[in-house]
């Protein structure tokens, strides 16, 4: 499949990411990934009304030609200009799913950061844990964004 073949397919059930003429599938996320991803999205919606930020929930991003993924939640520092961004939001956030593969979790945080997004975060749900990416992937008590005076905490994301 073309590039321009798979920005214009949308799939019967869940979205897909895609690589160098690759559809890549995605785990199948279940109520405890949802309900992570709302909770994290939500706690941004709130700072639209005092900051630019404009937080996504699964979106397309095109890192490079040929490589598009979907973050499970994006949060730009101004409303996107294209349907398919191609800047790198101010966060990337990635919430475990129960098939998800580490290694290639993993290897969607690098490119994040490598894409220039400066705030990458890796949510699992099931532990109850949050993680950093920087120059390697760090457990953290909570997740900040310094720029807005901004904590993301446990209680925040879990019940």
């Amino acid at each position: 499949m073309s590039p321009q073949e798979y920005e214009q397919t949308s799939f019967p059930d869940l979205d897909r990411e895609y690589r160098d003429s690759e559809v890549i599938e995605r785990s199948e996320p279940d109520s405890v990934h949802g309900r992570a991803q709302a909770l994290a999205c939500a706690f941004f919606g709130p700072l639209r009304k005092t900051t630019s930020i404009y937080p996504c929930i699964g979106t397309r991003v095109k890192l490079r030609e040929g490589l598009i993924r979907i973050p499970d939640v994006s949060v730009f520092s101004e409303a996107p200009k294209k349907n398919l961004p191609d800047t790198p939001p101010l966060i990337t956030i990635e919430i475990l799913s129960l098939d998800d593969r580490f290694i290639a979790v993993r290897s969607k945080l690098e490119e994040y950061r490598a894409w220039g997004v400066p705030h990458v975060w890796l949510i699992d749900p099931y532990l109850r844990r949050l993680y950093k990416c920087g120059e390697g992937l760090a457990e953290v008590p909570s997740l900040t964004l310094p720029e807005f005076g901004v904590e993301l905490t446990p209680a925040d994301l879990f019940e």
